[in-house]
């Protein structure tokens, strides 16, 4: 039977590799569809978590991996020789940046070398990572083919490949992974044929692209855009605080216009897996054919600028309005606390949070740095900062006893009000505090 008649009665059997962000929610959504599916992930305390039917994505639902190991039909696994069993393998593996903010493709290296070694023949692999234009055809499919004679791609005999980017939004409630329309891009016809029935069979919508380079470049486009109106509009908070203008209410002006405008929000930086790091993927590509991108740079540079911008702001706010009695204080000595380690609101997803970047600078200029965030109990070590740290209580005591309280993170748990009570000062870098912002002791970042 072919792959494309086994896909149709879903008996093909699905592995997804990488069991994080975006390969979890991926492999419920092959589940619900009626695939049996293959977990793999290289760290067993997920591989343990899934097979107790424990969900460690707090977003997610505490039912989400229960539910899915009811039905019989997923297993996890740490072994890539599982990937034998499988007739199409999805790669969803990190790409992050290296030291010097160039693409460290070493998980997608290795992930393909493994399924090259124990692919089956007329298996259709997919690159789910985002990397830049080319990567599915120039680092995947070598890999793959390997040197080994009649390991053709786009043939049964051999295998099919493509690229479909995942369009993740951690904790998004008006669209899931299934209604998120579906790019998908072969290296060749007949693979950009199989991999789109593969995914028609579990998503709403699928979008057929001309080619994987296609597919790849879109999803870089989408984070691009996003990190530059971001830019934009960071840019503008600080020219318009500046000027003793409310960004906000600017941007919620310029909002009234049903055309020609879409508003993007400043914030004390950019967080995820996407937006801090997918443009530079296009930049380092942009520099292997000789071409600038002095928009896209340029955009980076204003984003990783807003911590020290928050970082100054609290500052000058400590001088003028800081310590007991509203008399000022020095930044050193300071006792600062940050609300929100979270990177956006209602998930525990600290990937890339500005909010590490604003303690470090914060513990750099001598002050004694706290957090409180209810979804993110303690820090763990992560690619550039190990901070050692634990969420603290949150009471009206517990307020007072710090200088300042900067909001990084706008949790839909915070009260407020609360906290512009109690408070001595606080930093507000979300227009969380809006409605109390008339109390003299909210100072906009």
């Amino acid at each position: 039977m072919s792959l494309l008649a086994r896909i149709r009665r879903r008996s093909a059997r699905v592995a997804v590799i990488g069991l994080g962000y975006v390969g979890l929610p991926l492999a419920r959504v092959f589940v619900d569809a009626g695939f049996r599916v293959i977990g793999l992930d290289t760290d067993p305390a997920k591989i343990q978590s899934l097979s107790r039917g424990r969900c460690y994505l707090r977003h997610l639902g505490r039912d989400f991996v229960r539910q899915m190991n009811a039905t019989g039909r997923f297993a996890a696994t740490g072994d890539p020789r599982a990937l034998r069993a499988a007739d199409a393998v999805l790669i969803c593996v990190p790409t992050p940046l290296g030291p010097h903010m160039e693409p460290d493709l070493s998980y997608v290296e290795q992930t393909a070398d493994d399924v090259g070694a124990n692919l089956k023949r007329g298996a259709l692999v997919v690159l789910e990572s985002t990397s830049y234009p080319g990567t599915t055809r120039g680092v995947v499919l070598p890999r793959l083919e390997g040197g080994r004679k009649g390991r053709a791609c786009g043939s049964p005999r051999g295998f099919y490949l493509a690229s479909s980017p995942e369009r993740e939004d951690p904790g998004r409630r008006d669209f899931t992974t299934r209604t998120i329309p579906k790019l998908v891009g072969g290296v060749d016809r007949a693979s950009g044929e199989v991999a789109a029935a593969l995914y028609a069979a579990a998503f709403q919508t699928v979008v057929p692209v001309e080619s994987a380079e296609v597919a790849e470049a879109a999803k870089i486009l989408e984070n691009t855009y996003r990190a530059v109106n971001i830019a934009l509009v960071n840019e503008m908070k600080v020219l318009l605080t500046a000027m003793g203008i409310d960004v906000w209410s600017v941007v919620a002006a310029a909002s009234t216009k049903p055309f020609g405008f879409a508003p993007f929000y400043p914030g004390p930086g950019l967080g995820g897996h996407c937006i801090p790091i997918d443009p530079y993927y296009l930049t380092w590509k942009a520099r292997e054919v000789g071409l600038p991108t002095r928009f896209v740079e340029l955009a980076g540079e204003i984003n990783h600028a807003m911590p020290d911008y928050v970082v100054t702001r609290l500052v000058e706010a400590l001088n003028d309005r800081g310590g007991a009695g509203g008399r000022g204080r020095a930044v050193r000595g300071s006792r600062v606390l940050v609300l929100g380690l979270a990177y956006k609101p209602d998930i525990d997803d600290v990937r890339e949070s500005p909010s590490f970047e604003i303690i470090q600078r914060l513990r750099d200029l001598g002050a004694r740095v706290d957090y409180n965030d209810p979804l993110v109990p303690r820090t763990h070590r992560m690619r550039r900062h190990d901070l050692k740290m634990s969420s603290v209580a949150l009471t009206a005591a517990s307020l007072r006893r710090y200088d300042a309280v900067v909001v990084s993170t706008a949790h839909s748990a915070y009260d407020w009000a609360f906290i512009a009570r109690h408070a001595r000062l606080v930093v507000d870098t979300r227009n969380a505090l809006r409605g109390v912002r008339s109390r003299r002791n909210i100072v906009m970042a």
